[in-house]
């Protein structure tokens, strides 16, 4: 089995997406409260220019195509859509989805932290710890 994206960059993903997953939806968007006095709360609130979820786009959009092809096949692969003898089939199949629409993709999904990791554990990658 080849894996051409590192998993180092896979945990990293996983780390910012488990970041992003952990967002909520803004209960007061114009609080302008000071951090301090709500204890830092607004920081798990979802807002349009999320640092977190621009860290996240970025990163799988860092990634080259076949990377980025690797990445969506690992999910699959977590969510339990093909196994490990199946990798070859996943990676056709993630071809069909566009690079440039791959990041948008895998955002999207949700538990994507969680089907990264369980993916990389289906085809015996150890899950390196993320350099955040």
């Amino acid at each position: 089995m080849e894996l051409t994206v590192n998993p180092q960059a896979v945990a990293f993903i996983i780390e910012k997406a488990r970041e992003f997953d952990a967002k909520v939806e803004p209960d007061d968007p114009d609080s302008g409260s000071n951090a301090s006095d709500d204890k830092a709360i607004d920081i798990l609130e979802d807002f349009a220019d999320d640092p977190t979820l621009e860290e996240l786009k970025s990163a799988i959009d860092g990634l080259n195509e076949d990377e980025s092809r690797d990445l969506v096949a690992i999910m699959w692969t977590g969510r339990g859509d093909y196994d490990k003898e199946q990798w070859s089939e996943a990676k056709a199949q993630a071809n069909t989805i566009p690079p440039q629409d791959r990041s948008r993709y895998l955002v999207g999904t949700p538990l994507l932290a969680d089907y990264l990791e369980q993916g990389l554990d289906e085809l015996e990658i150890p899950v390196p710890e993320a350099e955040v």
